[in-house]
């Protein structure tokens, strides 16, 4: 039972691998993919890691505390993990 669970983990990341792969334009083939440029690969990976943990951004507008009249700008980027 453990090998069954391990094996269809293996094809999901594969598909995930695949899907991402897909979005950034870089053709990948099944098994070896040692042509692969380091951009080619390291923009798979980033793309999966922006998929699983995606990054928010919020931006707002509020009047200064010292300034009187003044308006601040405020940006938060959060990143939520799974």
């Amino acid at each position: 039972m453990k090998g069954e669970f391990t094996q269809k983990g293996k094809e999901a990341l594969e598909r995930f691998k695949m899907e991402s792969a897909n979005e950034v334009g870089v053709t990948l083939n099944k098994g070896y993919n040692g042509d692969l440029t380091s951009r080619q690969a390291g923009s798979i990976g980033g793309q999966m890691v922006n998929m699983i943990c995606p990054e928010q951004q919020f931006n707002f507008d509020r009047p200064s505390r010292w300034e009187t009249g003044h308006m601040r700008h405020l940006s938060f980027e959060m990143q939520v993990g799974v």
